[in-house]
């Protein structure tokens, strides 16, 4: 069954894309200081690339579509627009969950010693070069 989905979720992915949305989130590890894990899903909730020990990739991937769900559901719903990003502070740490393009979504584990600003910073910027990787690996693909 886990090398059905596996298989799965390689055809339903941008894989010309993983190894730079791969070496996005190696160089945002280096820059942010306490940045713990990071990963690219779809927004469906599919894994693209990751850098996580400890939680499994998928169940975050899963829960960060949900989050990403309810979070563009109450932007909307008070008129603030869509989507950007949702930070989840915790006795522990930082969960935070940045838009990147249309198909993809940010989400970055972080200690409770992160600047938040720095990770504001640093995610929003990372967001915006993944977005134009998997938004042109998407294109692509349906271009051929």
């Amino acid at each position: 069954m886990r090398r059905a989905l596996r298989q799965f979720v390689v055809r339903r992915q941008p894989m010309t894309a993983a190894p730079e949305v791969l070496a996005e989130l190696q160089g945002l590890r280096v820059r942010v200081p306490h940045l713990t894990g990071a990963m690219v899903a779809s927004t469906d909730g599919l894994v693209i690339a990751h850098l996580v020990t400890g939680t499994e990739p998928d169940g975050l991937a899963a829960l960060t579509a949900a989050a990403l769900g309810v979070g563009a559901r109450l932007s909307d719903a008070v008129g603030h627009g869509g989507f950007r990003e949702l930070v989840v502070s915790g006795e522990l740490g930082y969960v935070a969950t940045y838009a990147a393009g249309a198909a993809s979504v940010l989400t970055l584990l972080a200690s409770a010693d992160a600047n938040v600003g720095r990770l504001n910073l640093e995610a929003r910027r990372t967001g915006a070069r993944i977005a134009e990787l998997v938004d042109g690996a998407l294109e692509r693909q349906r271009q051929a």
